[in-house]
């Protein structure tokens, strides 16, 4: 299978692997942040009743958990790929 066939192969995959890696990563920030900020509910950029350091920090938290479960993801799935197709999908 040339190079332009395995990229054609990994978008679905990719896109299912990314709807995925969102949920995943959601219940991980999820549990991290009833750690962290010593409540179930994280805080929403619009919530008054919380202060801009706890508003910016679970934003940071949260996108560091996304990015990393979302490279990991799309790491794995391009592996997948290849492994299938004998080709990388860059």
């Amino acid at each position: 299978m040339s190079g332009k066939a395995a990229k054609i192969a990994y978008k679905p995959v990719g896109l299912l692997l990314g709807a995925g890696a969102g949920l995943v990563s959601g219940l991980i920030f999820k549990q991290v942040w009833k750690i962290v900020g010593n409540d179930d509910d994280a805080p929403n950029a619009t919530d008054e009743d919380r202060g801009w350091p706890e508003i910016l920090i679970a934003a940071a938290i949260q996108g560091a958990i996304f990015a990393a479960v979302k490279a990991t993801v799309d790491r794995a799935g391009a592996a997948g790929i290849r492994k299938a197709t004998g080709q990388w999908p860059a």
